[in-house]
């Protein structure tokens, strides 16, 4: 597959299309600004998510995992028949998987339940939702500012190459941390569009997407509730005892969203799901996985996913917001992005995508520092420096896009082993099990077959062979010859992944 036959198309097709969406925004309408923003941003998604392969951490658990669901929606499963033991603490190799919350899993099932099992319907709901996301931060940031400052927060939101990468499944945590992002933005909406129309349904939905991002990645989709207050309390339409009942409103719609999963799977699967509950509380107090790196982490971090002068516009809109706390549109933003950053910094298991749901929050503020700056270089010198300022907020995102993107890059995006894979699958083996082979995961994705990286003693494949199961030994150059022997079981030749 050569990408550049693809890549360079799509590059072309968005430069013009990223063009007249600026001159349709010089002319104030938005609505075909944004609208082309949104086109440029589905673009760079599926361009992206076009790997014909599963990526190694997390996307191909998620994948299997929902691939599964398709079958039992209510019992979500790793390997679907271990026919071997398994420790049912350790997620990467267990049988019942509860490991992450199941509304992202769900939806992925339900779009390969319709468009197939394969790599494009599992990433079509993260593809959808941040390409909606795109217009979802154009309305937040016209309301906390204006138009202008919300369609260029819409832009930085469209071209973050971490945003992409993650919807692609090309980095760790993909699309449940997309998810949660989705979520959270919005039930910042539907709270905006409560406090501006005073009508209840907008807070029961803020309440049914805050349950929703809790059921996407657990209790931080909380940093909703003081958003929400903030939002309520600047509109200035609410008396107190308003807010309160408004306030258990969506408390209690939220509550019914998640509550009954938890509440299922301690049930139904209280080993699992007890052991689940004190990890993620272990991801506070102890480094899990190698993931982890100093306090200041994530201050280091957001160079990178954001631009390098992102401390810029972030030092400078917290100095704004705590000069003036009564500015409750702007504490609320300072909220937004402050206090995950400082829990997760706090957090001894650290990973990037931990705090993308604050990324909304950096993009408001980039936005407004931008507009700022430009106006003040209107009556001060050496203008040359600021533009040039002006310029890097734009080029340094554009340019880590291009990176994470990888456009000029000759990847092999349809490997020979996942083609392999497939090909094996068109056998239709009854009831097999492959041994041996170095991506079981990724192999039960592909394939109805139960796979292992190892083989096990000789007695348990004679055993499986009397069962009734069809076995296959992957032979990587060093299968013992008393293997070969065995009567019943096929060896192959797969391709190392």
């Amino acid at each position: 597959m050569n990408d550049l036959l693809y890549s360079i198309p799509t590059i072309i097709l968005c430069a013009i299309g990223y063009y007249f969406s600026w001159r349709h925004y010089s002319k104030n309408n938005f609505k075909i600004a944004v609208l082309l923003l949104m086109i440029c941003g589905l673009v760079l998604r599926i361009y992206t998510s076009s790997d014909f392969f599963l990526h190694p951490w997390d996307e191909r658990y998620h994948a299997l995992v929902a691939k599964n669901l398709i079958n039992h929606p209510l019992k979500p499963t790793l390997y679907d028949n271990p026919i071997l033991p398994y420790d049912y603490k350790d997620w990467t190799g267990n049988h019942i998987w509860v490991h992450k919350q199941p509304l992202p899993l769900w939806t992925m099932a339900a779009s390969m339940w319709l468009f197939g099992v394969n790599e494009i319907a599992l990433r079509l709901p993260s593809i959808i939702l941040t390409t909606i996301g795109i217009w979802l931060s154009f309305f937040i940031g016209s309301y906390f500012f204006n138009k202008k400052i919300g369609y260029l927060t819409a832009f930085f939101f469209s071209i973050n190459g971490l945003i992409i990468e993650l919807t692609a499944g090309r980095v760790a945590t993909d699309h449940i941390d997309i998810f949660f992002l989705f979520f959270i933005e919005l039930a910042v909406v539907f709270s905006i569009l409560f406090a501006q129309k005073r009508k209840t349904i907008f807070n029961i939905l803020a309440g049914v997407s805050m349950g929703a991002a809790i059921l996407s990645k657990w209790l931080p989709a909380l940093i909703v509730l003081p958003i929400w207050l903030l939002i309520v309390l600047d509109s200035e339409k609410f008396k107190p005892k308003e807010i309160f009942f408004q306030f258990i409103i969506l408390l209690t719609t939220s509550i019914f969203i998640f509550l009954p999963w938890q509440l299922y799977i301690f049930k139904e699967f209280p080993a699992e799901a007890s052991w689940e509950a004190s990890f993620n509380f272990k991801h506070i107090t102890e480094v899990l996985d190698g993931r982890t790196g100093p306090f200041y982490y994530y201050i280091d971090r957001i160079r990178i996913n954001y631009g390098e002068l992102i401390y810029l516009p972030l030092i400078w809109f917290l100095w704004k917001s705590f000069k003036n706390l009564r500015d409750k549109k702007r504490l609320a933003i300072t909220i937004w992005a402050l206090i995950p950053l400082i829990f997760f910094s706090i957090a001894k298991t650290k990973m990037q995508a931990y705090i993308l749901f604050i990324s909304p929050a950096l993009f408001l503020m980039t936005a407004d520092f931008f507009f700022m700056l430009n106006d003040y270089k209107k009556k001060h010198k050496p203008k040359w420096f600021f533009n040039l300022i002006l310029f890097l907020l734009i080029a340094l995102p554009v340019r880590y896009m291009i990176e994470r993107v990888k456009p000029f890059e000759q990847n092999n995006r349809n490997p020979e082993w996942a083609i392999e894979l497939r090909k094996l699958n068109d056998r239709e083996i009854a009831k097999g099990v492959l041994f041996n082979y170095d991506r079981p995961i990724e192999a039960m994705f592909y394939t109805n077959l139960t796979v292992y990286p190892y083989i096990p003693d000789k007695n348990k494949i004679t055993d499986l062979i009397a069962e009734g199961y069809t076995i296959i030994i992957n032979d990587d150059g060093n299968l013992p010859d008393d293997f070969k022997t065995i009567k019943g079981i096929t060896i192959e030749k797969l391709n190392n992944p």
